[in-house]
Parts: structure tokens; sequence; C-alpha cells
């Protein structure tokens, strides 16, 4: 009778299911001792509670008493049963790994998994199934619910992107973040013999070590100072005064010049009256501040650079400007 049954699980089935966030399987039970008639009584009166096939949600103090579990299982417990569900060598992955790593700010609508290739398994609801062979040297070594290593799921959303932006916006963000470095981001690519983005990657990334800290930023070196021959800048460089510190975008100290880009298509009036007490408070200092937009640098970025050219030049730049090519906007 279930009345004589042991009150608690055996305590290998209570670690495991501690470490698993509350999940078991019934293999795992099984294996801890318990038997099957044990198992089919305590999902039929609702004391463990099913989340997926063969895989259920159980109070690992008190297993065979008490209430029906009611509580909702947390996200975690639900990431644990999809991985039991998909076996052995299955990890978190993608959009999922990067809710966990806090790269991505919201939960992923599907769950992502990775298993190797040889894998054949049946359809999980709710979950996306990706096969790679680079399952053992992409799995993060300790931390849990496994996962890949960050780098590794930064270049699977980076290779999915349909758009260059986009691959560039999961790097920066990572980098941003300060989950991974542009440096061992380089690395993790040479490990892969297909990438998608690689050229275009390699090259972002050595602006993201440099300090670029958005697309815009990005954009600003590649379309407006460097083929115009405009001085380098110091990226997100540190302006001390009065005991604070800010950080502006692109700094020209020796012309004391700033540029600072704003991607927004609005600025809320709060934020748009800090960037305009900043500005009047470096004036004060003797710096002057050009803002640009997303227009200025993407789609007029020769006048832009024009513009910049002409304030260093006043400022006592000695250098001279390039024409980036036959319609460049700079007089010849």
């Amino acid at each position: 009778m279930l009345a004589s049954m042991p009150r608690e699980l055996p305590p290998s089935c209570r670690e495991l299911a501690e470490f698993q966030c509350g999940v078991l399987t019934r293999g795992q039970a099984l294996e801890g001792g318990l038997s099957p008639d044990a198992v089919f009584r305590l999902v039929r009166s609702s004391r463990w509670q099913p989340l997926q096939r063969g895989v259920y949600a159980v109070v690992p103090g008190a297993a065979f008493s008490g209430a029906p579990f009611s509580a909702a299982p947390t996200r975690e417990a639900m990431l644990w049963a999809m991985l039991q569900r998909a076996g052995r060598d299955a990890v978190l992955s993608h959009q999922t790994a990067a809710e966990l790593y806090r790269l991505s700010d919201r939960p992923s609508s599907l769950v992502h998994l990775t298993i190797p290739p040889d894998r054949h398994i049946a359809t999980i609801p709710g979950t996306v199934i990706h096969r790679s062979g680079r399952v053992p040297i992409s799995r993060h070594p300790s931390l849990l619910p496994p996962r890949t290593r960050i780098e590794e799921t930064v270049l699977d959303l980076a290779g999915q992107a349909t758009v260059f932006d986009d691959a560039f916006n999961w790097a920066c963000a990572a980098c941003q973040r300060r989950l991974t470095t542009a440096d061992r981001l380089l690395t993790a690519m040479r490990l892969r013999k297909k990438m998608r983005w690689r050229a275009e990657l390699t090259a972002a990334l050595a602006e993201i070590g440099d300090g670029a800290h958005s697309m815009l930023e990005y954009r600003y070196v590649r379309q407006v100072e460097r083929p115009h021959r405009l001085p380098r800048a110091d990226r997100q460089a540190r302006v001390v005064r009065g005991g604070r510190s800010s950080y502006r975008d692109n700094l020209y100290a020796d012309y004391l010049l700033c540029v600072e880009l704003d991607g927004r298509s609005a600025h809320p009036d709060d934020r748009r009256w800090q960037d305009i007490h900043r500005d009047n408070a470096a004036a004060v200092d003797g710096l002057l501040t050009l803002r640009y937009n997303w227009a200025d640098v993407t789609q007029h970025p020769c006048e832009t650079a024009l513009e910049i050219g002409a304030v260093l030049q006043q400022r006592g730049w000695a250098g001279a400007l390039r024409r980036c090519g036959p319609a460049c906007a700079i007089p010849r």
C-alpha cells in the first residue's frame, strides 16, 4: 500500500533531483531504487508532475506524502526536463544559452537544444533541435544546466543571422556586457571550419576590441573616419571633470574635439538634457562636441567627414581629407 511506502526519496534520487532543480526521470528513479509501481502511483496521485515524457517535477524531501504537486515548475526545471527528454550529451544552445548568460534580455520563446549529429530523437514540443559534431568541445565544462560556452553561443547566433548587422550586434553585446572578449571570439572562430560572416566578423571584432560599442560606432570608423583619412579618435574615452567620469564615443584629444553618435530616433527629454548639460560642461573646458545620427553616418558619410575635417583643421590638424571614391562629396 502507498501508506507503507517510504516518506522520502532514496538518497541518490534526492541528490539527483536537487541537482536538477527538482527534475527526475523515470529511468533515474528506477536506478535509484524505486519500483515501477511506486513511480506509477506517484504520478497517478499527482505527487509527481509530468513535464516531458518520462520526466517529472518532484519534491525531493517529501515525495511520498503531503498534498499533490501543484506548484508551477520553474524555468530552470523546464529546461532540465527538456534536456533529460533529449537524452545524453544534449546542451542548451543558441537563444536559450544566450538567455542563461543574460546576453539576451528575455527568455527565448522556443528552447534551443544541440545534440550530436548521430542522435535521432522524437520531436519535443516547444524546442528547436540543432545537430553538431562539436558538442564535446562547445559545451561549458561546469555551468548548469548544461549549455554551450559563451563564445560558441555568440558564434552560433551570429552564424544564424541573415544580415551582418545582427551578427555584429550579438558579438558586440557579448563583449560590452563583459561576458567574453573580442580575442576569445576570434580564437573560437578560427576553430570552426565553416562560419558565416567570417571575414566581416573578423574585421568587426578588431574594431570592437578597439572600443566600438555599437553598429553605429563601427560604421563611423568604416565609413567616415578611415576612408577619408581623418585622424584616429580614442573610442569610449574617459573624461574626468569635477571628480566625475564620463565616456566619449570618439575623442580627438589633441584637437579638443569630441564626436558623439546617437542611433536612437529620438531622445527622452531627460536624456536629451543630460547630453546637453554634458556638452555645455565640456565646452567650459574647451572641448567641442559634434553629434551625428544614423543617417549622418550611413547615408551622408562624406559630408560628415568634411564637417569633422574642417573643425579639426581649425583646431590645428595639419592633415588633409582623402576622397573615398569618384562620387565623394569632398572637393578635389
